[in-house]
């Protein structure tokens, strides 16, 4: 069990390949207990992005502030706020701010991803 604000997680910088302005909250993980899934926040910049990539496993997303570009095989998907999004696995994707403030999303991927 754990209950915590994710303001107490320690937020490190992603210094992947493609990244720009991103920072990331593991807020739940195996370390937690979870045997399924990882819950993880995101913060992207303004005018930053995550690398485009793509990899076996899902991602569940959820829009939690900002607006941004969400790149998929090749295609533009504007979103914003509150907006979900479903990412299949081994699609190409990236999420890109937009916005003239921080973009924060939620991103659950099994543990075999995360």
């Amino acid at each position: 069990m754990k209950i915590e604000k994710s303001a107490n997680i320690a937020q490190k910088p992603v210094n992947i390949e493609g990244a720009k302005g991103v920072a990331i909250r593991v807020l739940i993980s195996k370390d937690d207990g979870a045997p399924t899934f990882a819950m993880r926040m995101f913060e992207v910049q303004p005018g930053g992005q995550t690398p485009l990539h793509r990899h076996p496993h899902e991602h569940e997303v959820f829009i939690l502030e900002g607006a941004g570009t969400f790149v998929h095989e090749g295609k533009n998907h504007p979103f914003g706020r509150e907006d979900v999004i479903f990412v299949p696995g081994n699609d190409e994707h990236c999420f890109k701010n937009t916005g003239s403030s921080p973009l924060r999303f939620l991103c659950l991927v099994p543990l075999s991803g995360a």
